[in-house]
């Protein structure tokens, strides 16, 4: 019988950690604990993540950790084992990411998260922006809109406003504008709102709820697919998974990919269409954009397609087809309701 518990116990201390004992998964966030991602988008994941382990694997939200800026560093430096943070927040790092931002793709964030895993797998991947981590999922918000303090009568009223942008495409964007954009993290929007910092913000609707700009900005000018898409990032320690059995690496990859994207970004847009009856039912203002109004966007970004292109010319990827098929991707999603 000695030697029976000797040799189960030695056999123990071979054992990969995943099957020895529960293995749980820091995750940095950010935002609220009421926004989309924190209270629906990660929790789901970790549910898949624990079911396809049998247990073995599960996550926990991590907050406060740093500025959304500092999260990739975080996670390679294994002070965390994932995070998931806004790609326009790492200006010259991402540039390839921006594809799934620009606007005229005339498809739902949902359509287009799907089509951004694919046409990263394809086509991005092999330039290494992502290098360092393990990249599991990249999706959109829905829809940028415009949230103002004050009524905007039309979108070529907007010129010469001081407007709050997060980075990359939204940055291009409002330069055509004419706007004059002040860059700053998502948490100091509502303060600057409310000091007269800025007189408007590019957001998606969700934030109406999540950041409580129906108490700061009021008056929102919407465009049909909004004026650009953000593109944001989950991503794993590469270190991390190396720790885990090659099963439950395969599970959670399983669980991930295209299929943490299209969750992720239907999420995003639900939380959109439930900030927007809040702000209705609040007082906001909500204005569609009128045929002028989508007639000038359409002329002054008419070069954005190009001027992409051209900013990834040193990623030495087919940048032209890559565009070609992310619109692709997205509209037949989109046709084929999600399959």
């Amino acid at each position: 019988m000695k030697r029976v518990f000797w040799r189960v116990a030695v056999g123990l201390l071979f054992l990969p950690m995943s099957v020895m004992a529960e293995v749980e998964l820091k995750i940095a966030t950010w935002l609220s604990p009421a926004a989309a991602m924190n209270k629906t988008v990660l929790p789901t994941w970790g549910k898949w993540i624990e079911e396809a382990t049998e247990g073995r694997v599960k996550i926990a939200l991590v907050y406060d950790l740093g500025s959304p800026n500092s999260l990739i560093d975080l996670v390679e430096d294994g002070a965390v084992d994932g995070a998931w943070t806004y790609h326009g927040y790492f200006p010259g790092q991402f540039k390839l990411t921006s594809l799934a931002e620009l606007p005229n793709h005339n498809a739902g964030s949902e359509a287009v998260s799907v089509a951004h895993w694919r046409i990263h797998e394809d086509y991005l991947a092999e330039a290494g922006e992502h290098a360092g981590v393990e990249l599991v999922g990249v999706f959109t918000h829905g829809p940028g809109q415009i949230h103002m303090r004050e009524p905007l009568e039309s979108l070529e009223n907007i010129k010469g406003k001081k407007i709050r942008v997060g980075g990359g495409i939204q940055s291009a964007i409002g330069e055509r504008l004419g706007v004059t954009g002040v860059a700053a993290p998502a948490n100091k929007i509502y303060e600057m709102l409310t000091q007269g910092v800025v007189d408007g913000v590019f957001n998606p609707m969700s934030t109406k709820t999540t950041l409580k700009l129906h108490e700061v900005a009021p008056y929102t000018l919407k465009l049909p697919h909004g004026m650009y898409l953000g593109s944001f990032g989950i991503f794993l320690s590469e270190d991390t998974l190396d720790g885990l059995s090659e099963k439950d690496r395969d599970a959670i990859m399983a669980v991930s990919g295209e299929k943490l994207s299209a969750m992720a970004a239907k999420a995003w847009a639900d939380a959109d269409d439930y900030a927007e009856g809040v702000a209705r039912e609040k007082g906001n203002q909500i204005v569609d954009a009128s045929d002028q109004d989508l007639a000038y966007f359409a002329a002054v970004t008419r070069d954005l397609d190009q001027a992409w292109v051209e900013s990834v010319k040193d990623r030495d990827v087919d940048a032209k087809a890559a565009l070609r098929a992310i619109r692709e991707e997205a509209h037949a999603y989109e046709v084929g309701n999600g399959q």
